[in-house]
């Protein structure tokens, strides 16, 4: 998977990966990724309804290939559906290869986010505007 793939959704988080964010096998670790995942899904979560909004669930995550240092890590978001109080949003992880223009899809996955409300309950999600 290269540049003939091209990532789904909007570009929403862009970090690179450092030294400090490795396993003892030099790549980066997964969690740190999928941190940036939800990082990523949570600030389309937050766009979309208008408010806070929690992780409730991630649906299977595999990773296809690894992250290194120095690689520019590209986070993309998709809403994918929209319920009563809760969002199903797409997240695909793509890595920019260091020093390179070679772009490389790395993981994806659906994560589920709730809106809720100041007390921390479930709010209802706002009907989408027209820029949404």
């Amino acid at each position: 998977m290269s540049d003939t793939q091209q990532p789904k959704g909007e570009l929403t988080v862009r970090t690179i990966a450092m030294p400090s964010d490795t396993n003892a096998n030099g790549d980066i670790f997964g969690g740190w990724v999928m941190s940036q995942m939800d990082t990523a899904g949570g600030i389309k979560g937050v766009e979309r309804a208008q408010g806070r909004v929690v992780t409730v669930a991630v649906e299977a995550m595999t990773f296809i290939r690894p992250v290194k240092v120095g690689d520019v890590l590209c986070v993309y978001t998709d809403v994918e559906k929209v319920g009563r109080t809760s969002m199903k949003i797409h997240v695909e992880a793509w890595a920019r290869r260091f020093m390179t223009s070679t772009r490389e899809k790395v993981t994806d996955a659906t994560f589920t986010f709730v809106a809720i409300d100041d007390a921390g309950r479930p709010r209802q999600v706002p009907e989408a505007s027209p820029e949404q």
